[in-house]
């Protein structure tokens, strides 16, 4: 389920009306540029956040930059916000993070406003309810700008990003064209401000994990710029554990853990949370699997006994299920779940349940946990970037654009599987480390789905293996909404950075 195109627009800045010259000069050339616009020049302005009790002064840029072809002539401009900490001594010592947001199509606001940056949404309670509006910003304790540089990157069409005049913007809509042109600019950032003996991080949230991971080799292999980490935050490397096809039920076994967890927070399950998903996984690779494996020569009593299985890993009907065929879609159970209740659950977070609009219908007509998320930070974006940090354009600001799409997958006919690539950054760079951070009850992107494809780096050597870790939250996608979880977030995320850059 996608969700819709938001367009919102800044204020228009009025210029002062000038009077026409009469003509041309007798030089001018009627073929001269005469409409193109200047780049816009960054905005700097001076701030400061409490973090972990102290005071941290920064520097915070809105920017464009603009990527160039091989002739030099423009491709896109890459609208971008940096903080950088004042007085931060050595800089050959001092990380720099870049933080990319998925889709694709979606600017960086989420991980901006919501986590990572000096400021952020204030939402009430546990984030399952949305704020009364308008949204407020307030100041983020969370933030990880005490440890590491951060560059929040709106990829070419989203955001204020763009193509420039005479390019395709469909030369970016795609894996291989939005990494190669993000590798781009990470490069031209790097050099302009003078970072490249500084330690590098790179973080994707959700398809961001797609993003990162192509990120890391093509740095490495194009550019010959080694990173110290890369972060996959409620991320994916491998469609092919979130959407299944004729023969291929690996999703069906991806999301049952997830639907154990979710049945338990909703009160259908009674007993150790831990210990159900434990119970569930060792069940999902094993009777299940090859419950699913056998397809329709699967024995009538062996497929009542599956759907029992499941049944009481889930709460849902055996009925149910039976008529499912043993394989539950993520949308379906949001629907399910709770329809004795006249709920529906949210996909981003399966902890949100709001009423349904349709209680005939078999799956959710919208994702209440998306719902509560977008107006809030639309509308603290735009008033953050106009009012604080005095970025004016006329063009509206792509919070979650579908003119992205159709997106470029690659070629041929398989999934896109971006593991491989990781694991080639991993072993040509033995010091190279890697988290993985999510929420057990996301329903868009399933944690046992990053799991599966981590575990499926046989060509990875072990040493490199050893540079994997894992982190587990209560919430869903944007799991930093839990109050809890942003905490812990903070803290795992300023543990793995410290380690591989060397300060720990």
């Amino acid at each position: 389920m996608r969700p819709s195109l938001l367009l919102l627009a800044l204020s228009t800045v009025l210029a002062t009306a000038q009077e026409k010259p009469a003509g041309p000069p007798p030089d001018a050339k009627p073929d001269a540029a005469k409409d193109e616009k200047k780049p816009a020049e960054p905005v700097t302005k001076d701030g400061s956040v409490t973090i972990a009790g102290k005071k941290i002064d920064y520097q915070v840029t809105t920017s464009k930059l603009v990527i160039q072809k091989d002739d030099g002539s423009p491709r896109a401009s890459i609208f971008h916000v940096s903080y950088l900490k004042k007085d931060a001594g050595d800089l050959t010592k001092r990380p720099v993070l870049f933080a990319f947001n998925g889709g694709p199509g979606s600017s960086a606001v989420w991980l901006h406003l919501g986590t990572l940056g000096p400021k952020r949404v204030d939402l009430p309670g546990d984030g399952t309810q949305a704020p009364v509006p308008p949204a407020r910003l307030v100041s983020n304790e969370f933030s990880i700008l005490d440890v590491a540089d951060l560059v929040f990157v709106d990829p070419v069409t989203t955001g204020y990003s763009r193509a420039e005049k005479d390019v395709k913007p469909e030369e970016f809509h795609g894996v291989e064209g939005d990494i190669e042109s993000l590798s781009d600019f990470i490069r031209r950032w790097v050099t302009e401000h003078q970072r490249w003996s500084s330690p590098k991080f790179i973080l994707g949230e959700s398809y961001g994990g797609i993003r990162v991971a192509g990120l890391s080799s093509q740095l490495q292999s194009r550019f010959g710029m080694s990173l110290n980490g890369v972060v996959l935050l409620s991320s994916l490397l491998d469609f092919r554990t979130l959407s299944p096809g004729p023969g291929d039920d690996l999703s069906y076994e991806i999301y049952l853990p997830q639907y154990t967890s979710i049945a338990h927070f909703h009160g259908k399950l009674k007993g150790d949370r831990d210990a159900l998903v434990k119970e569930a996984r060792e069940f999902t690779n094993g009777e299940y699997a090859l419950a699913l494996l056998a397809g329709n020569k699967l024995e009538p009593a062996k497929r009542q006994a599956i759907a029992e299985k499941i049944s009481a890993l889930t709460s849902l009907p055996v009925d149910l299920i039976l008529e499912a065929n043993l394989r539950i879609d993520p949308t379906r159970f949001r629907g399910e779940l709770l329809r004795k209740e006249g709920k529906v659950l949210g996909r981003f977070d399966a902890r949100v349940a709001w009423p349904t609009t349709d209680p005939s219908s078999d799956v959710p007509e919208y994702d209440p946990s998306f719902s509560l998320a977008l107006g809030a930070y639309s509308t603290t974006m735009l008033s953050y970037l106009g009012s604080d940090l005095g970025w004016k354009e006329d063009s509206p600001y792509e919070i979650l654009t579908g003119k992205v799409q159709p997106w470029k997958m690659g070629n041929g006919n398989g999934q896109v599987n971006m593991a491989g690539r990781l694991a080639t950054a991993m072993r040509d760079n033995p010091h190279l480390r890697v988290m993985v951070m999510g929420g057990m009850a996301d329903l868009a992107t399933p944690p046992d789905g990053i799991l599966y494809s981590i575990s499926h780096l046989l060509e990875l050597p072990e040493a490199a293996r050893k540079n994997v870790s894992f982190a587990q939250f209560e919430a869903g996608h944007m799991f930093y909404l839990n109050p809890p979880d942003l905490a812990k977030g903070r803290k795992d995320l300023v543990d793995f950075i410290t380690t591989a850059s060397g300060a720990k």
